[in-house]
């Protein structure tokens, strides 16, 4: 696999979240945790890739098990604790032959908490590598073959309909952004995302390295399911691709070489990738959240990328 050019990113992969550590939950809330674990926690490792601030660690027990445990505040952490919950009911929904760990348990009250299956794997590295996103790409695949058509009982939104304010965000990088060349172009294109994008398969939406786990026989699971939508069987493993073309892999080949997109159209293609670019570029603007330090920088990086493999995409 060839190189594409790389764009250098300072975001600090795998420690990127400033999340709740395992002494600072209510003692009474850990002894619950505890009693769903059959074991007192020995050692807690907090995983703190991502962006939020939720309590997010692999415990380890005195009887030697391992559980990855979830958890956030309904009342400090509104926002994230829902996040929690939406995850945990479209969890328990997806199938066994899913790539993704399992939700045993669930605690609600003054806190969302998740026990979900530990899957002893390791993060995608970072420069990508081909085995690493192949793996990723298989396992989108599995995905799409496996939750076509999506089960009813998760409810889910179309993608045409759960994106169809974006577009608009052109709006704030004409604004901001006025000497861009072949930004009308752009706008232009980002509104046709609606007439490629519907399907009745369910897509992630979320899949990148640190939403991604690569267990010892080289297979790929994908975590944080709190934002799936229904759409096109291709958008995931076209979203996958994000992070690797900014670390210099040669994407065009993998798309040539990939059954869920060598088939679709350029423009098609295109469309979403200048839908999410004017997504990442205007939320790169946004403030920066004081529990999310690195957010902002990380959107902005995915929007340059985006931008930079749509003009060679389209000659620009």
């Amino acid at each position: 696999m060839s190189s594409a050019a790389r764009l250098p990113s300072s975001t600090p992969h795998g420690r990127t979240a400033n999340r709740l550590q395992w002494p600072f939950l209510p003692p009474a809330l850990r002894a619950e945790i505890e009693q769903h674990c059959g074991s007192a926690v020995a050692e807690a490792v907090s995983r703190d890739s991502g962006f939020t601030p939720g309590f997010a660690s692999v415990l380890v027990c005195d009887d030697g098990s391992r559980h990855f445990v979830k958890a956030a505040s309904v009342r400090a952490q509104r926002t994230i604790a829902e996040f929690y919950r939406e995850e945990a009911r479209k969890l328990a929904v997806l199938p066994s032959s899913v790539p993704a760990p399992r939700l045993l348990w669930t605690i609600e009250h003054d806190w969302v908490v998740l026990g979900i299956e530990h899957v002893d794997a390791r993060p995608p590295h970072r420069p990508w590598r081909p085995a690493d996103l192949d793996a990723c790409l298989d396992s989108l695949e599995q995905v799409a073959a496996q939750l076509t058509p999506a089960p009813a009982s998760l409810a889910l939104e179309a993608f045409p309909e759960a994106f169809a304010s974006f577009p608009e965000l052109w709006r704030h990088i004409a604004a901001t952004r006025p000497a861009l060349p072949h930004l009308d172009e752009a706008a232009v294109l980002a509104t046709r995302f609606t007439e490629v994008t519907a399907g009745d398969t369910v897509v992630h939406t979320d899949v990148r390295d640190d939403n991604a786990l690569i267990d010892g026989d080289g297979k790929a699971w994908f975590c944080d399911w709190n934002l799936p939508v229904v759409g096109a069987d291709w958008l995931d493993s076209l979203l996958m691709l994000i992070g690797p073309r900014g670390d210099g892999v040669d994407v065009e080949a993998v798309i040539a070489a990939r059954p869920l997109l060598r088939d679709v159209t350029p423009d098609a293609l295109d469309a979403v990738l200048a839908l999410v670019t004017g997504y990442f570029w205007k939320s790169a603007d946004d403030p920066v959240p004081s529990t999310s330090p690195h957010l902002r920088d990380h959107q902005r990086w995915q929007g340059d990328v985006c931008w930079d493999w749509l003009c060679e995409r389209r000659g620009w």
